[in-house]
């Protein structure tokens, strides 16, 4: 199945928990979601900083 972007959220603010949790402090990712998948960077990008945007966890983000 496809992901939607409530379950997008929901996957990234696991993601969150699970590196506070293990004191990851670096993440870095393909601009998921937005390949094969078919969900537009710009409201991904913007799931992506409202989900970490009160945390110290630095995100790089890597396209092609």
């Amino acid at each position: 199945h496809k992901p939607t972007y409530e379950n997008m959220r929901k996957s990234l603010e696991a993601m969150k928990a699970h590196c506070l949790h293990n004191g990851v402090t670096d993440i870095s990712m393909p601009r998921i979601g937005c390949g094969l998948d078919g969900l537009e960077w710009e409201k991904v990008s913007a799931i992506l900083g409202e989900v970490f945007e009160n945390t110290d966890i630095k995100i790089t983000v890597y396209s092609l």
